[in-house]
């Protein structure tokens, strides 16, 4: 294993997990905005990690394997969390939805990368689209300082879990004439 600046950065959000999930479950009133701070610079570091990967040419095979894992667990222990704190099914449906969609979605790259077909399942726009409306739910949702803030997270979550239905659909339509071989 090459540990290079990128691959550091993505092990750092790993590590952050745990104390995301402390701050979360803190009794004090500043607690949900530590722990939204937390959740944005984990994000930061995802975005900052992929790009000194690609500038500095440091991609490695450990690196692309832990990123999207990383990514993955981060945000479904958020809306884990957000379902939690809400305790209500038009919360947590949505949550559940995005879990899932992510589930599903690796395990078809998973396959379809085993079959040789990688390129046909790339990220598309509406993915980053998703995942930009998804991160700006959850940092809502996570601090939480007022109704305005919780509205805007709502509104933000309903339009991710749209775009993660729509992304899901792409994937598995571009996906079906391998997925309906015999």
């Amino acid at each position: 294993m090459q540990l290079n600046i990128p691959t550091c950065l993505t092990l750092f959000r790993v590590v952050l997990i745990p104390f995301f999930v402390l701050a979360f479950y803190l009794p004090y009133p500043w607690a949900p905005m530590v722990c939204a701070l937390i959740f944005v610079f984990a994000a930061v570091t995802d975005w900052f990690d992929g790009y000194l990967a690609r500038r500095l040419k440091q991609t490695t095979r450990f690196g692309a394997f832990l990123d999207p894992v990383a990514d993955k667990v981060l945000v479904a222990i958020a809306l884990v969390l957000v379902a939690e704190y809400f305790h209500s099914w038009w919360i947590t449906l949505p949550a559940a939805t995005m879990i899932a969609r992510e589930i599903i979605i690796s395990a078809l790259r998973e396959w379809m990368a085993e079959i040789g077909k990688r390129s046909s399942v790339a990220v598309s726009w509406i993915g980053k689209v998703k995942t930009t409306a998804q991160m700006l739910s959850l940092v809502a949702l996570l601090w939480r300082p007022d109704n305005i803030v919780v509205g805007v997270g709502v509104v933000a979550l309903y339009i991710a879990a749209v775009l993660t239905f729509w992304s899901m659909f792409q994937y598995l339509n571009a996906a079906r004439h391998d997925l309906l071989e015999p």
